[in-house]
């Protein structure tokens, strides 16, 4: 399959990744349906892409054109059935439980051989991801950033069973949607969380220890190192939750060094999970 002949995907999941995902094939002009479990889940996700291209507008990053043109190629279903029929690309954007994502793709394998499914895992094994599907040749990890609609870089990611076929066209499809896209193998982590992960952890260790404030730890590392957002902060964005999560997952994988501080269990059992709870490392109330 080429890229370019993508004109009709399914996005499977309706939270922050997935209606990220949904918003930057539509403005490429792919035909897209948002699926989630139930209709409320669909409209935030719906109204957040409105809101998205609202703001591109009111910036002078978005045409009023290319506004309209994006919102036609969206819209949504809680039947999973009608969201995949016709489709060339399936991405999925469940949460990170291997369970659920395997009884997802158990319910792919009616579709044509030929489409494209794609996880956006942030650290979950493609390869065991895969083991579900019918056609595992065509599973691979097109791993997005928040927010999706700005941030430049998708990690795609091969298991061992997936074509050079399919991840050639991943590659050109996460051109074709603006990206710049990295070609990394099935490994616990991948490049980026494992990275990410490792300088996040030890950002809570240190203050954990009293070292310095999350505030200038962040600082350190934006003005010291050039990144665009301090560890603990990118951490609160991304949710705490999720970082456990992810951290768990990799110290089982890769041993001891991922082993999550106290620091982030503790705030994830106070409730305490970044922005969208409004207290994470930093208060975003």
């Amino acid at each position: 399959m080429q890229a370019t002949s993508i004109h009709k995907a399914a996005v499977l999941g309706a939270g922050t990744m997935g209606h990220g995902i949904a918003q930057v094939l539509a403005q490429a002009g792919i035909e897209v349906c948002l699926f989630d479990v139930n209709d409320e889940a669909t409209a935030r996700g719906l109204a957040a892409i409105q809101g998205n291209l609202d703001k591109g507008v009111t910036r002078g990053k978005v045409t009023e054109e290319d506004r309209t043109a994006a919102l036609a190629c969206i819209g949504s279903s809680t039947d999973l059935g009608k969201a995949i029929e016709g489709v060339q690309l399936v991405v999925e954007a469940v949460p990170e439980k291997i369970e659920l994502k395997h009884s997802i793709f158990a319910k792919l394998g009616g579709l044509d051989k030929e489409v494209l499914l794609a996880s956006n895992t942030s650290s979950l094994s493609i390869d065991k991801i895969a083991e579900a599907a019918e056609h595992p040749e065509r599973v691979l990890g097109m791993h997005f950033f928040n927010p999706v609609h700005i941030m430049k870089l998708v990690e795609v990611v091969r298991g061992e069973r997936t074509s050079e076929d399919a991840v050639q066209c991943a590659l050109d499809l996460a051109r074709r949607l603006g990206k710049t896209p990295i070609d990394v193998k099935d490994a616990p982590g991948f490049a980026s969380s494992r990275l990410g992960i490792a300088i996040g952890l030890e950002a809570m260790r240190m203050l954990e220890e009293g070292v310095a404030s999350a505030e200038d730890i962040d600082t350190a590392m934006t003005l010291g190192y050039g990144f665009p957002m301090g560890p603990l902060k990118l951490t609160d964005l991304v949710g705490l939750d999720v970082r456990l999560a992810i951290a768990e997952y990799l110290e089982t994988t890769l041993g001891e060094r991922f082993c999550p501080p106290n620091i982030l269990r503790e705030k994830v059992a106070r409730g305490e999970l970044g922005k969208k709870s409004g207290q994470g490392f930093h208060s975003w109330n």
